[in-house]
């Protein structure tokens, strides 16, 4: 190691670091979603009610999420970590919405 003078302190100099000879790939788990589902029971703006006020989403992205509910029969609300989406899925059921979560690459 070699030692510098600066105004009267002593650092280490700088060292490079040759690279690694082996490189290390890590592949994070994908993501899971959560999904709603339409059903004949909750009316239209509770659920964008629903997706304001647990995930808080601005009004406009709420009604959009909700209009997909109605018009496609579900929407992925949310993505992330299985058991972050199994608390967002339990939510969704303690609020009287139908939800499930799947791999989103499924």
């Amino acid at each position: 190691m070699t030692l510098r003078h600066n105004g009267g302190v002593t650092t280490p100099a700088p060292v490079e670091i040759a690279e690694p000879d082996v490189v290390e790939i890590v592949e994070l788990e994908n993501p899971w979603v959560t999904i709603v589902w339409n059903d004949p029971v909750n009316l239209m703006s509770y659920v964008a009610y629903v997706f304001r006020n647990y995930f808080g989403y601005t009004e406009e992205k709420s009604h959009e999420l909700m209009l997909a509910v109605h018009h496609d029969g579900k929407a992925t609300v949310s993505s992330g970590s299985r058991e972050q989406m199994e608390v967002h899925v339990q939510a969704m059921h303690e609020y009287g919405l139908w939800a499930t979560l799947e791999r989103a690459d499924a």
